[in-house]
């Protein structure tokens, strides 16, 4: 694991986080849930002609978010 930008704090906390609070599968899981309750929200509020001051942070949000839930526990790899 490349850990370079990482301090050791930060990678302990993370560590201990992993082991001790949640497993990264459950966490991967609800970053995946409330990913889809986010973008459900969103289409429907467009639909309703709501404009989002802040769609480039959403999209970006989104985008690493799903990231993360990929390395916690990869779902959408192709086999």
């Amino acid at each position: 694991m490349n850990t370079d930008h990482l301090s050791k704090e930060t990678e302990k906390r993370l560590l201990d986080f992993f082991n001790n609070v949640i497993d990264p599968k459950d966490l991967a899981k609800a970053i995946r849930q409330l990913n889809y309750v986010i973008a459900l929200s969103i289409v429907r509020d467009e639909e309703n002609g709501t404009i989002y001051c802040q769609r480039e942070n959403l999209e970006k949000g989104f985008y690493w978010l799903n990231e993360l839930a990929e390395i916690l526990h990869p779902y959408l790899e192709v086999k």
